[in-house]
């Protein structure tokens, strides 16, 4: 099985070194959007790519996928939020466990539907456990998991179901506060989850500034996924970008 991507991000964590990904809903953009977007990726050093969303109504998820990679040579790793959400022609895929919830189906009944085409796809694929954060407002993840989010405030919460993700033998973490919340996690929940596992450390959500990103590095987060806010403002990837990446100097 390839381990590229997570070896590179792996590798990235043991030098102390942070990672920016761009988020791309396929329902939101066209041929001009993913050109404008994968030109400015390239010219920030974006590190990954990721697609997917909670609620893919389009039937263009292949060809998003390909004309992405047709423009770029950035990884792209999917994200789905549906078994349906596969396309071998991306690099890798997040395979979700959403770790936060009690939903069975999103824990696993999910998986076991999705494990063939998914294992016959021939992407390189990284365990994920999922842990949707309570972001102020109701999102479209915790609407379709049908999950109750940790409370933003309940730190140690977050920090025990990281610790049994990991030990159960995920390979990534993946916090996120979901799309359009009010408000991004707390440093202070990064900071007490990241001293607590050794695997990369994933946040997302509600973070709409170059000064959260950088923010949520220092407390501990590994790889910062951005995609409401560029959706609204794509110049905000060149500051987010160099506001990642400077990190790295001061560790």
């Amino acid at each position: 099985m390839k381990k590229n991507i997570y070896e590179s991000l792996v590798a990235k964590k043991t030098a102390g070194q942070k990672s920016f990904a761009v988020l791309i809903d396929p329902d939101k953009v066209n041929a001009a959007k993913i050109e404008e977007l994968t030109s400015l990726a390239i010219n920030t050093n974006v590190d990954y790519l990721l697609i997917g969303g909670s609620l893919v109504i389009s039937n263009h998820l292949d060809d998003v996928v390909q004309l992405v990679k047709k423009n770029c040579n950035i990884p792209v790793i999917l994200f789905p939020g549906t078994p349906s959400q596969v396309s071998k022609h991306a690099d890798g895929l997040l395979y979700l466990s959403l770790i936060s919830g009690r939903n069975p189906e999103l824990l696993i009944g999910q998986h076991v539907i999705s494990a063939p085409f998914v294992k016959q796809s021939g992407l390189e694929i990284m365990s994920t456990g999922y842990m949707v954060i309570d972001g102020g407002a109701p999102t479209t993840v915790s609407y379709i998991s049908n999950a109750t989010p940790i409370p933003a405030d309940k730190n140690e919460i977050a920090m025990c179901t990281a610790m049994a993700a990991e030990m159960l033998g995920m390979k990534l973490i993946y916090m996120d506060a979901g799309s359009g919340a009010k408000r991004a996690i707390t440093e202070d929940m990064i900071s007490m989850v990241s001293k607590c596992i050794e695997i990369p450390l994933v946040i997302g959500g509600g973070i709409k500034d170059p000064e959260k990103a950088y923010l949520n590095c220092k407390a501990g987060a590994d790889l910062i996924v951005v995609g409401n806010a560029i959706e609204k403002d794509p110049s905000l990837i060149k500051e987010m970008s160099a506001a990642v990446h400077a990190v790295h100097a001061k560790v």
